[in-house]
């Protein structure tokens, strides 16, 4: 719950975490999921500048979103609305997205890793979207350095053979955006995605493909790639344009972007030999989201793989491929995203 209370002891009430007392000029910002903090922000920067003019409060304190606390899992929501079908070319053109629900990080995203500190040394936009068919999502990456580009090609002390496009590699290993989708929604236990139409984990790397090979980025096969039925799953995903995503590095380095689009059928299975339709309405489906950040080994000193970043949408350190630790995505049918006006309307 967001509460402010100005110096005339009139009490205001949102939804998510926030205090403000203009008397005591105290604000505290609690956790929250992502979606209710970027609201709580938004909120407070004009309640702050009104406060300021028209209460006489003499300074507010903003305390920057901080890092999920240890061993707590991240459950964020947000939601998927029906809009215009991209061009997956790699590059966000103007207005292409603005159809999409936009999330932000990863300051206060799950650290596996090395946590992030700076935005221009790893930080994130993402715009996710869908039509009657696919699922789509752009990922807009800052990247102070480039594995592959900006650095050797070196390998992990735990696998000389991680750039190898088979079962044996590191898919993930590099500048990485993985995708995580639980489209039943359940779990029974701890488990991880089985890697079918119902629960996967697929990887789209900055600079190897399973498309392109070694030095092109784009999809390639996830987790379990010990499990070679889902391993074949993904493959015959990739090279049937069932998933499809193109990758483009940003010009001048720093960064690179994602467009990712995703089939309902066969990859958002809601149950055996049922996949997710816009006219079912809304539906809600498991996801999580990774980005990995490869630079160089000194950088990743004590991480596995060498690794210097690897951050999480939802999830907890350790567990964050864990069913029960994913975020939730609503598909909103053939609702389109509110205008500022329809939330305007819908006020009482």
């Amino acid at each position: 719950m967001v509460s402010i209370r100005t110096a005339s002891a009139k009490r205001l009430s949102f939804r998510r975490s926030t205090f403000i007392d203009c008397e005591g000029i105290v604000m505290n910002i609690r956790r929250s999921t992502q979606g209710g903090r970027r609201i709580a922000w938004a909120c407070l920067v004009g309640l702050s500048v009104l406060l300021v003019g028209g209460a006489g409060c003499r300074s507010v304190a903003i305390q920057k979103p901080e890092q999920p606390a240890p061993g707590a899992i991240r459950r964020p929501i947000t939601e998927s609305w029906y809009g215009s079908t991209p061009v997956l070319d790699g590059v966000v053109s103007s207005g292409e997205w603005s159809d999409a629900t936009r999330l932000t990080g990863v300051l206060d995203w799950v650290p596996e890793f090395s946590p992030v500190n700076r935005d221009n040394d790893l930080s994130v936009q993402v715009w996710v979207k869908h039509d009657r068919e696919r699922l789509h999502f752009a990922f807009s990456v800052t990247d102070d350095r480039i594995y592959g580009v900006d650095t050797p090609r070196w390998l992990p002390p735990e696998n000389p053979r991680a750039h190898d496009l088979t079962r044996e590699g590191f898919p993930w290993f590099g500048d990485e955006v993985e995708i995580l989708i639980n489209a039943r929604n359940r779990w029974i236990g701890n488990e991880s995605a089985e890697g079918n139409g119902g629960a996967w984990q697929m990887v789209c790397n900055a600079t190897k493909s399973r498309l392109g090979g070694v030095g092109v980025g784009g999809l390639l096969e996830g987790e379990p790639r010990s499990d070679s039925a889902a391993w074949d799953t993904y493959r015959q995903w990739i090279q049937s344009g069932a998933q499809r995503a193109a990758v483009r590095l940003h010009p001048g380095g720093r960064g690179y972007t994602i467009e990712w689009s995703i089939r309902f059928d066969p990859c958002l299975e809601l149950e055996p030999g049922r996949y997710y339709s816009v006219d079912q309405g809304e539906v809600a489906v498991g996801l999580n989201l990774a980005i990995g950040d490869l630079d160089l080994p000194r950088d990743g000193t004590g991480n596995y793989g060498l690794f210097h970043h690897e951050q999480w949408w939802a999830g907890a350190r350790g567990t964050r491929t864990q069913k029960d630790n994913f975020g939730t995505l609503r598909l909103m049918g053939t609702a389109g995203k509110p205008q500022p006006q329809d939330l305007n309307r819908a006020q009482p």
